[in-house]
């Protein structure tokens, strides 16, 4: 995988423009990672980082069932219910130290609501990797 940056364009962004995957790689497509329990109970109600940071577990154990690890994901999408700035860099604050230095390009995203109750934040991903 080749995570592309541009000179051209702003650093401020914390993550990568653009990224490609080997031409041989197998790509898989996470469904949103949601902040459940296993029996599909909403967790840290009201708390963004802390809905974040279940995303995030959720989204490093299908990606492990997949065979993969959050370092062969290649994009993200984080959507965050509210229309607050504050909330979304709340929940992307989260999201972006769980990648670290693998800063693969993203789109942090407010919406109206999501799928489960008293669900605030909802994570997809694309990872790709070579058999």
């Amino acid at each position: 995988m080749q995570l592309i940056r541009s000179e051209r364009l702003s650093d401020v962004a914390e993550y990568a423009y653009a990224a490609t995957a080997p031409k041989d790689a197998r790509l898989i497509f996470l469904a949103g990672a949601c902040p459940l329990t296993e029996r599909g109970e909403t967790v840290a109600v009201g708390d963004y980082a802390g809905q974040a940071a279940a995303c995030v577990k959720t989204m490093t154990e299908a990606l492990a069932a997949a065979g993969a690890s959050i370092a062969d994901v290649i994009s993200t999408r984080v959507l965050v219910a509210s229309t607050s700035q504050a909330d979304l860099v709340t929940a992307w604050q989260v999201v972006r130290d769980a990648f670290g230095t693998h800063d693969v390009p993203s789109t942090l995203m407010g919406v109206t609501v999501l799928g489960y109750d008293n669900q605030l934040v909802e994570i997809e991903a694309v990872a790709a990797i070579v058999d």
